[in-house]
């Protein structure tokens, strides 16, 4: 392994020797040797040696909760972990964050990414540690480390947990949340009874782990590799492998040798490792999500994931990953065939190989040293002959989406790319609830369905609800898909020709909240545009008659949320939040 070379040296420009371990950050008492001494007094009482305490200290961010099933497995993670801080010669300390269970929280998770992310900068900084370990796996949990990390500047390693294994059901292979859905749509079109149902769902998830397709806790996972602060070739390991574990282990050893050398995120989250990250995301066909994160984490260190070059990219990056929901396969045939180093090898004419990674490594370096390391063509696709020509994702603009919106055309109908269409409107999830089975619903399968309200500024907080069902009374006559617009997301592991995160949102007065039932829309991928056609004087008229929703949360995080969230475009952050200075004094930390 290839690392930077040593500064010459010159006695006369030495600094003191920084603080180590258990010695950085010391409480203040205006006594440094007292809060030195009391500190070691504390942790002596947990059994620890004064030899062992000399060591430099590796934290292990740990976020394991009963309500976040893709963490199942994290208290073995944390274990495997130590045991390589210990063989490295340093002392582990886990500590807990907070824990974000995808399917468990109300409103939606995104809602706590931020807080999240302000728990693992704030406990990263304010404990003494030399280097630290970020455990994570459901989908805001690995955005929200990064965003802590970046934002605390403290050398780290992201150890993700993995995707889980595939199910079987009835000689097929059934993997969350892909096939999930494609069989709750079944259900509701009748096709699939309830029994049927009820079996399928004691078989979509069987072990432990993140979904087992390229939803958007896997393109997080990529991303982070792809960013250079996860070890090569950890992102796809699946979560009960025994390679998971020793993945854990190689990551605690890479934390000490971050404590010995430092490599801050800082110096691995450029604009240049960022843009690798968009190839990745597009190559990969991966989350939508995964554009809102990026922005976010990128927006920590003063950096901007512009939708403009989004489309740039997009037009040079080819889909080559071929998994569901833009594919055929699973997140274990991904690892089993090459995983994220197949697939950087296959980019690297794309990719700017001067980045760096946690190893110490450049990208570069990395990919010549695993040379010609086989890599299966049928799942992740040569340069040569990709899946689709063009990336997985496309920013669409117009009078309906002035900064922006995405669609996932890698997964979507590519009959319904160039669609104009009538609006049938639903002003919020609960309209949409009530009304999108009603069998009188004025409904037909060349409408496009519109949903408003449901931003990151709405009672809602932004939640995965883009997915809007085709209406049952469509479905029932074989309807598969339809267009779909709203200011919500959609779950990475869904599929369909869905517009979403429209930017200004409707309930922050954005051009989505002036649509009408029965308003045409004109939507155009080849020239990237969403327009509502209707003329500019009529939505000034209409402007001019919006009354501004109140906030409604009076107290607590709620309220912080709704009054300094960004919208998607600035990656749903908090203005507060971006770009921090981070060259400050830091007291040794």
């Amino acid at each position: 392994m290839t690392r930077r070379p040593p500064m010459p040296h010159d006695p006369s420009h030495e600094a003191p020797t920084a603080p180590l371990g258990f010695e950085r950050g010391l409480t203040n008492y205006g006594d440094r040797d007292f809060a030195l001494y009391l500190r070691r007094f504390f942790l002596k009482s947990m059994g620890y040696s004064g030899e062992i305490l000399r060591r430099p200290v590796i934290g292990i961010a740990s976020s394991p909760s009963g309500y976040n099933n893709c963490h199942r497995a994290m208290p073995e993670l944390v274990e495997a972990v130590k045991r390589g801080v210990l063989a490295a010669g340093a002392l582990p300390i886990d500590f807990p964050t907070i824990s974000l269970g995808e399917s468990f929280l109300t409103p939606t998770s995104l809602m706590f990414r931020n807080l999240m992310s302000m728990d693992v900068e704030e406990m990263v900084r304010a404990q003494p540690m030399d280097a630290v370990v970020l455990i994570g796996g459901c989908d805001k949990t690995v955005p929200a480390q990064l965003m802590g990390a970046a934002a605390a500047d403290v050398p780290a390693v992201q150890l993700v947990t993995g995707p889980m294994m595939t199910g079987r059901h009835e000689g097929e292979r059934l993997g969350a949340c892909t096939d999930c859905r494609r069989f709750w749509a079944s259900f509701r079109a009748g096709t699939t009874s309830s029994g049927q149902i009820e079996q399928i769902e004691g078989r979509l998830a069987t072990t432990a782990g993140t979904c087992a397709v390229m939803g958007t806790a896997s393109t997080m996972a990529c991303i982070a590799e792809a960013l250079g602060m996860s070890l090569p070739g950890t992102a796809m390991i699946p979560a009960v492998h025994a390679d998971r574990l020793r993945a854990a282990e190689a990551s605690g050893a890479a934390a000490v040798r971050l404590a010995h050398q430092p490599i801050r995120p800082r110096e691995i989250i450029t604009s240049k490792s960022v843009e690798n990250a968009v190839r990745v995301l597009l190559a990969l066909g991966g989350s939508t999500n995964a554009i809102i994160h990026l922005t976010a984490i990128a927006g920590r260190l003063g950096l901007q994931v512009s939708l403009q070059r989004l489309n740039e990219l997009s037009e040079s990056t080819p889909v080559l990953v071929n998994l569901k929901p833009s594919g055929a396969h699973y997140m274990e045939d991904f690892h089993a065939a090459g995983g994220m180093g197949g697939l950087l090898r296959e980019l690297a004419p794309l990719l700017h190989l001067d980045t760096l990674t946690v190893t110490g490594e450049t990208l570069g370096e990395r990919l010549a040293a695993e040379g010609g390391t086989w890599a299966d063509p049928g799942i992740v696709r040569p340069l040569r002959d990709p899946i689709e020509p063009k990336g997985g994702l496309v920013a669409l603009y117009g009078n309906l989406a002035p900064a922006g919106a995405i669609l996932k055309r890698s997964a979507a109908d590519k009959r319904l790319f160039e669609k104009e269409g009538r609006v049938v409107l639903f002003d919020s999830l609960e309209d949409l609830a009530e009304r999108i089975d009603d069998p009188d619903l004025d409904v037909t399968a060349d409408d496009i369905l519109v949903l408003c309200n449901a931003g990151p500024k709405s009672a809602s907080g932004m939640p995965e609800a883009g997915y809007l069902p085709i209406p049952k009374k469509l479905a029932q006559q074989g309807v598969k898909d339809m267009v779909r617009i709203s200011d919500a997301r959609m779950s990475g592991t869904a599929f369909g020709t869905i517009v979403l995160h429209v930017s200004p949102e409707a309930a922050a007065g954005g051009p989505l909240a002036l649509v009408k039932n029965g308003d045409r829309i004109r939507l155009s991928v080849e020239h990237r545009s969403l327009e509502l056609l209707v003329s500019d004087e009529e939505l000034r008229r209409r402007h001019a008659d919006i009354v501004a929703a109140p906030i409604g949360a009076q107290r607590g995080y709620a309220r912080l949320y709704r009054e300094h969230v960004l919208q998607a475009d600035g990656g749903c952050d908090f203005d507060f939040l971006q770009a921090v200075a981070l060259h400050a004094p830091r007291d040794g930390r």
